[in-house]
């Protein structure tokens, strides 16, 4: 019989203030097999009291890797689990790149199986901006690295905040947004890369073909929350292999603006693996 693997991908907009909003009830209801978490922003000390509490309620031992950025309280990025990891990988293209709280590969056997959980945050941007290039060469150098994986023909699946909206379908309001950064032509050409030239498999859109979002993503600000403009950039890409034992596909989106403890919404795919 397959063992059913529910991985989720969280940017959890800084753990500790997350954790004191909601983040652990959440974890303890769900329980996740695989939790992916993006913007950490704090020391891995604070990861491991945060799943103490998390292990007091639930029962679970959890393993925590993480990758804090170089600028101390920026990005980082965690794989948590209940299953003892096999290897992790952070490198991501060229020495000269920093890529530090950006990338995080971790392995897991799942019986006979190898499964590849890919935690990533690519940054937000800034048009015309050093920060937009900082953006391209991380984009690049994640294609690099996935065109090797996808050559692997394994079970792999990359999750994360990409800060992009691939289509029309990815944006509530697309139209104000064709010239800022998260919908520029330049951006979205990368994921027509990996799911046309590639192979790789975007199941959200896979679920959800031809439907506006599920968006993952809504501004504090305003009432982008409460009338639902928001934006899909939290994604579960996965190779063709693994993507054929999705079995659901849930944006877990916060029953209020004010029950949310992060301004993204967890995104949770169960594996039949």
């Amino acid at each position: 019989m397959p063992a059913n693997i529910s991985v989720a991908t969280i940017n959890v907009n800084g753990v500790r203030a997350a954790a004191k909003k909601g983040l652990i009830e959440w974890i303890v209801e769900h329980s996740p097999d695989i939790i992916a978490l993006q913007e950490v922003r704090a020391e891995t000390s604070d990861l491991v009291e945060i799943f103490k509490q998390i292990e007091k309620l639930d029962g679970n031992s959890w393993h925590i890797l993480h990758d804090a950025a170089s600028a101390k309280g920026r990005a980082g990025v965690a794989v948590i689990s209940k299953m003892k990891p096999l290897s992790s990988r952070t490198a991501l293209g060229p020495k000269s790149f920093d890529s530090a709280g950006r990338w995080l590969e971790v392995d897991f056997k799942i019986k006979t199986k190898t499964l590849t959980v890919i935690s990533t945050y690519v940054h937000s941007g800034e048009v015309d901006t050093p920060k937009q290039v900082e953006k391209y060469k991380f984009l690049e150098a994640m294609t690099k690295r996935m065109a090797e994986l996808i050559k692997e023909d394994g079970l792999c699946v990359v999750v994360g905040d990409l800060n992009v909206g691939h289509t029309e379908l990815d944006i509530k309001n697309w139209k104000g947004n064709l010239k800022n950064t998260g919908f520029l032509p330049e951006e979205r050409a990368y994921f027509d890369t990996w799911m046309q030239k590639q192979g790789w498999i975007d199941l959200g859109r896979s679920f959800h073909p031809d439907v506006p979002g599920p968006y993952t993503w809504w501004s504090f600000r305003g009432q982008a929350f409460d009338t639902d403009t928001g934006w899909r950039i939290d994604y579960q890409i996965a190779t063709s292999k693994l993507a054929k034992l999705a079995q659901s596909y849930l944006v877990h989106r916060a029953a209020s603006y004010d029950t949310r403890f992060t301004d993204h919404s967890p995104v949770v795919v169960e594996y039949a693996i």
